[in-house]
């Protein structure tokens, strides 16, 4: 899913320290600028919304499968599966 060519990286990874750097993590200011971005660059339209929020959908399904499965399934090793 965020598997982009190299040479766009830079830039964008600039940007990613950029945010950290001023505490953008999810306690409500990662949602400001998620939000801010859509609503200054998304041209109106049923279709463009759709797109932005299925982005924001399939980083969500990545975020599950590459971090809390793992962890899920380190926990189940850990304390048992459910009866």
């Amino acid at each position: 899913m965020p598997y982009i060519p190299p040479d766009d990286r830079h830039t964008l990874n600039f940007a990613v320290e950029n945010l950290k750097a001023m505490d953008v993590y999810p306690n409500g200011r990662l949602n400001y600028v998620l939000f801010k971005l859509c609503k200054d660059t998304i041209e109106p339209s049923y279709n463009n919304y759709k797109n932005f929020i299925a982005e924001l959908e399939e980083c969500a399904h990545e975020i599950r499968r590459r971090f809390l499965s793992p962890y899920e399934d380190e926990k189940i090793k850990e304390n048992g599966d459910v009866e």
